[in-house]
C-alpha cells in the first residue's frame, strides 16, 4: 500500500457549474484532493452576477478579488454588508 500523497498539483483546465449557478474551475476541495478544512476555487463572475445566500458549515472560506468588486452580505439575517475590491482579501 502506497502512502497518501502530501502535496497535490491542480491545473484548473476545465470548469463546471456549481450549486450557485456560477462557473467554477477545479480547485482544492474534498472531491479533488481530500481536503477537510479548506475549499479554494477560481471563479469568474460576470458583471451583475449573484450567488444565492448560503453558508459554509464544514470549511472556512477566504476570497481574493483579482479584478472588479464584489458586494457581500453576511450575518444571521444578511444584515451586514461589505464591498470587496480588486486586491482585497476577504475572510
Amino acid at each position: 500500500m502506497s502512502p497518501k500523497p502530501t502535496c497535490h498539483l491542480i491545473r484548473p483546465e476545465s470548469s463546471y457549474e456549481g450549486k450557485q449557478g456560477l462557473s467554477y474551475f477545479a480547485g482544492i476541495a474534498a472531491e479533488t484532493v481530500g481536503s477537510s478544512g479548506i475549499c479554494m476555487h477560481l471563479l469568474t463572475m460576470p458583471p451583475g452576477a449573484r450567488a444565492k445566500a448560503h453558508m459554509h458549515e464544514n470549511h472556512e472560506t477566504a476570497i481574493y478579488v483579482l479584478s472588479g468588486e464584489v458586494h457581500t452580505w453576511y450575518g444571521d439575517r444578511l444584515e451586514q454588508h461589505i464591498v470587496v475590491k480588486a486586491g482585497d482579501l476577504f475572510y
